[in-house]
């Protein structure tokens, strides 16, 4: 194989695993930002909750 071959093989392999690396990234931030609003709405109190209490014996 010769060097400009080489060389351009080495540049498609190196652009595509920074694409992967980005989208690997862009996913985990993602999953970041779903969990914490996940996390914001199991701790928030739910609206009907403790409104009235059953007396019936």
């Amino acid at each position: 194989m010769d060097i400009a071959a080489l060389s351009m093989a080495l540049s498609q392999s190196s652009a595509s695993q920074s694409a992967g690396i980005l989208l690997t990234k862009k996913a985990l931030d993602t999953a970041e930002c779903n969990s914490a609003q996940l996390l914001k709405m199991i701790e928030a109190p739910h609206p009907n909750l403790g409104g009235t209490i059953d007396v019936k014996a």
